[in-house]
């Protein structure tokens, strides 16, 4: 027993195993010690690499793709997302938020069903997001954003995103890179990576599409894409700050059409 000035008197037990030799406390059990939390600066340098390590993923995985889908898409997508959370209230100061709705924007893609080589692909987020330690309740909103962004889920009823505002910021993003002027890019990269025809009078708009409707691989024109989706998306932004952009985009698109309609018919 050590006797201070203060009075606080401090016992030491023998027979702990800390005592008994100077290597003894790296010898302890994890479950022997108090658990050690990690400094800001240690998590921000894990954080870092562990975005890094997502855009390497996705700069492999979506190699192949055309550039429709590929990773340019993801880094606007994601600065959209981060810039979308920035405006709402309920994201911009959380930082495990900010963390989710970066990571699902950044892997939003990987395994996507247009360009899927092999079944196994469709793990690879999941097996990324075990393998990089993130967070249970974390993967669980990074993989159930991602699972049910998509526009055929829409069509399915489960584009709902009131319990999870990280959901709405991701899809907003995703759709505003699909509309405007980038949109009329893509689209037509896409149609033409699959051969697609341009446009066809004769072969009108598919209505009320159901999600096994959209997926199906029939004949359909680039130009009626417009119609069956993009001129859609205005109307299904979930986030404040996405339908105020999302204006500018699609009135960008109906005066696109106009035109082309206007050329194609040898009108203008």
């Amino acid at each position: 027993m050590i006797n201070l000035p203060c009075s606080v008197k401090i016992t030491f037990n023998a027979s702990h195993p800390i005592c008994r030799s100077p290597l003894a406390f790296a010898e302890l059990r994890a479950s022997d010690r108090l658990p050690v939390r990690k400094s800001s600066w240690e998590m921000g340098t894990k954080w870092a690499e562990t975005v890094k390590k997502a855009e390497q993923l996705v700069e492999r995985t979506m190699k192949g793709n055309d550039a429709s889908h590929d990773a340019s898409h993801v880094w606007r997508v994601r600065s959209l997302a981060l810039s979308l959370a920035s405006e709402e209230e309920a994201l911009s100061s959380n930082s495990d938020s900010l963390q989710i709705v970066e990571l699902a924007a950044l892997l939003h893609d990987i395994g996507d069903y247009k360009y899927l080589r092999d079944p196994s692909e469709e793990k690879i987020v999941e097996k990324f997001l075990e393998e990089e330690g993130i967070e249970e309740v974390k993967k669980v909103k990074i993989l159930s954003i991602i699972r049910g962004m998509g526009f055929k889920e829409e069509l399915a009823g489960h584009g709902n995103s009131e319990n999870c505002p990280e959901f709405g910021v991701v899809q907003d993003a995703d759709r505003l890179d699909a509309i405007g002027a980038i949109g009329i890019a893509r689209c037509f990269t896409f149609g033409g990576s699959r051969s697609r025809v341009l446009h066809d009078p004769t072969i009108h708009p598919r209505s009320d599409l159901s999600k096994e409707q959209y997926m199906k691989k029939e004949e359909q024109t680039t130009i009626n894409h417009f119609h069956e989706k993009l001129l859609k998306l205005k109307d299904l932004m979930k986030t404040e700050a996405g339908k105020r952009r999302a204006e500018k985009r699609h009135k960008f698109m109906e005066e696109y059409l106009n035109q082309f309609y206007e050329e194609w018919d040898g009108r203008a």
